[in-house]
């Protein structure tokens, strides 16, 4: 796969009119494949590896919320950057998950080519699969480099997409609950 992307780089320099060469792009293609290597580890990824059975059992039955977890991933339309952050609450359901594999979790489906709205479903589902919780409610907010650098060029836009699960989707109040704890 390296030299793969290696070549193709080397490619893509020459075909924007560079030359691939000079001083300052001689190892840019060995850079970016390393780069694009990591921004698409998600690939290499998979649910089960990432909790590593990190899975308790709890009587807690209140909701729980991990707040603002920091992501970045790649918009399949253009290969261009979206930032953002994370909101993942869950209702448990006899077991809860260790604090830090929401945030693997966010990284592992974000560290592919995607759209946010798929991101977001992703992330929930996998809540779900993972904890059994009672329900799952996910927000993701996101500036888009393929809105911002191109096209339309809005600086200040942001995306903000949802996903409701289980008693998040059915229960108002629950709901509710959920979107008060992320205004903050």
């Amino acid at each position: 796969m390296q030299n793969d992307l290696i070549k193709s780089y080397q490619g893509i320099i020459a075909a924007v009119g560079e030359d691939g060469s000079r001083e300052g792009l001689l190892d840019t293609p060995q850079r970016a494949a390393k780069a694009m290597a990591y921004l698409t580890q998600g690939y290499q990824q998979k649910l089960e590896e990432i909790t590593n059975n990190a899975i308790f059992s709890s009587d807690a039955d209140d909701m729980v919320l991990v707040q603002d977890i920091e992501l970045y991933s790649m918009c399949e339309h253009h290969l261009l950057p979206f930032v953002g952050r994370c909101h993942i609450a869950y209702i448990p359901n006899g077991k809860v998950l260790g604090l830090s594999k929401f945030a693997r979790i966010v990284d592992m489906y974000a560290r592919r080519f995607q759209i946010q709205e798929q991101l977001t479903h992703q992330i929930a589902q996998a809540v779900a699969e993972v904890t059994g919780a009672k329900g799952v409610g996910v927000i993701v907010e996101a500036k888009h480099m393929c809105m911002m650098m191109r096209g339309v060029e809005k600086q200040n836009s942001q995306m903000r997409t949802s996903v409701m699960l289980g008693n998040f989707r059915d229960d108002p109040k629950t709901r509710n609950e959920f979107l008060q704890l992320v205004k903050g």
